[in-house]
């Protein structure tokens, strides 16, 4: 660890968890990089990934965006792809572009959606957009209907993010860029806490949110009071 994150570390209290206005302010005083990090919540929750009942797995809009272009793919076919064109999709997922992708492990996007009868085909993508999470899914909202890509391409413009626990029980999720303002960090952290809430699976007892830790690309990481997370929004 060079200096600069020392000094940064010597600033966080390692015992003490932040409420999120606390934590948001310290991140952004402890930052030291030239560039533009990225924001990223980290949650410990109380489920057992080994057990399907206990995934989670949602999508949510954070009204302040993530401070980057979103390259979107919709995979479709006649009628849809016109329609995915005229909306603004960067790629169209047709044949070529799904060998492309089986082939040649091609993900130069960061949104994949799918109409359902493109579903068959995509389904057999799954060694190389799954392992990146861009899987299309209709849990995640991104399995649609031609009627409604309009729809799902501005929310992915303006912010939509999928998340989804890794196999240790883990959340990764960014937030936006640290040069936000706090305001827009913290809303954008209350919108996903309100959506995770929500998406608590029935099977889990106990405590579900057990630690979050607020951090970015090169800073230490922040505790965050979890009861005052939860209740934020």
């Amino acid at each position: 660890m060079g200096k600069k994150y020392e000094a940064a570390l010597a600033k966080v209290d390692r015992s003490k968890e932040y409420a999120p206005q606390d934590a948001v302010k310290l991140l952004k005083e402890i930052k030291f990089s030239s560039f533009d990090e990225t924001v990223e919540l980290h949650l410990r929750l109380g489920i057992d990934p080994r057990h399907s009942d206990q995934q989670v797995r949602n999508s949510v809009v954070l009204p302040h965006g993530l401070g980057k272009v979103v390259r979107i793919l919709v995979f479709a076919e006649g009628e849809a792809a016109q329609i995915a064109r005229d909306a603004g999709a960067d790629y169209i997922g047709d044949d070529e572009v799904i060998n492309r992708i089986n082939n040649e492990g091609w993900v130069d996007f960061d949104v994949a959606l799918s109409t359902p009868d493109m579903m068959k085909k995509v389904g057999r993508l799954g060694k190389v957009l799954g392992r990146r999470g861009l899987m299309p899914n209709p849990k995640a909202g991104t399995v649609i209907p031609a009627e409604d890509i309009q729809r799902a391409i501005d929310e992915a413009r303006a912010g939509r993010i999928e998340y989804r626990n890794d196999k240790t029980g883990n959340l990764h999720v960014p937030l936006g860029k640290i040069s936000f303002d706090e305001d827009k960090i913290l809303g954008n952290m209350a919108a996903l806490m309100e959506s995770l809430v929500r998406s608590r699976p029935s099977a889990v007892k106990g405590k579900f949110i057990r630690r979050i830790v607020l951090t970015s690309t090169m800073t230490p990481g922040i505790r965050v009071d979890t009861t005052l997370a939860e209740t934020m929004f």
